[in-house]
């Protein structure tokens, strides 16, 4: 009897392709750019310029970079601030008890595998953690419809379209109430 290597005997899928998040380091960097250089990656994020050698380096207390892993191997990236709290005002003046995420796939392969979905309920659990925090908000690129359609199965609701730097962008907001656990299993 063969077993498809992607489903585990008592038939869950995806049972051994688990993400784990850690720090990301200065010793990201080369990895971190090339992703940033996919086209998938652009069409999704943009071109901003993330500054990583500098950022990499600096503890920002409003800030958690961390690397997606599967068994060890780097798949993807994803940002958690304090939106209240962040530097650069990215998000304007905003109230506290709010997260907002950004995240990405490094490599196409990578794609469509459910490493995404597995990312944002990491990323969205470490947000809930806190107390504090009562809403994360995501603002994908107006023309990425299949982030639109991602983070709506995750149970983001649409808040606004809104203009960041040279990007237009679909804010959503996820609240405690409509966590991953609420809405369908999409892993």
């Amino acid at each position: 009897m063969s077993l498809n290597p992607k489903i585990d005997p008592i038939g869950r899928r995806g049972a051994r392709n688990r993400v784990s998040l850690r720090s990301a380091a200065p010793a990201d960097v080369k990895l971190l750019k090339y992703w940033q250089t996919q086209p998938h990656v652009t069409a999704a994020v943009g071109n901003d310029d993330w500054k990583w050698e500098t950022e990499l380096s600096r503890d920002s207390p409003w800030r958690e970079q961390l690397i997606a892993e599967v068994d060890g191997r780097p798949i993807g990236f994803v940002q958690i601030i304090d939106p209240a709290a962040e530097e650069t005002k990215y998000w304007g003046c905003i109230e506290e008890g709010h997260r907002a995420i950004d995240i990405w796939i490094g490599e196409k392969a990578d794609l469509e595998r459910g490493y995404g979905t597995q990312i944002m309920k990491l990323a969205i659990e470490r947000s809930f953690a806190n107390p504090a925090v009562k809403a994360i908000l995501v603002d994908p690129r107006e023309c990425n419809e299949r982030a639109h359609r991602f983070y709506t199965r995750l149970g983001f609701e649409y808040v606004v379209n809104r203009r960041f730097g040279e990007d237009s962008c679909k804010v959503y907001r996820l609240t405690r109430s409509r966590t991953p656990s609420a809405a369908p299993n999409t892993a």
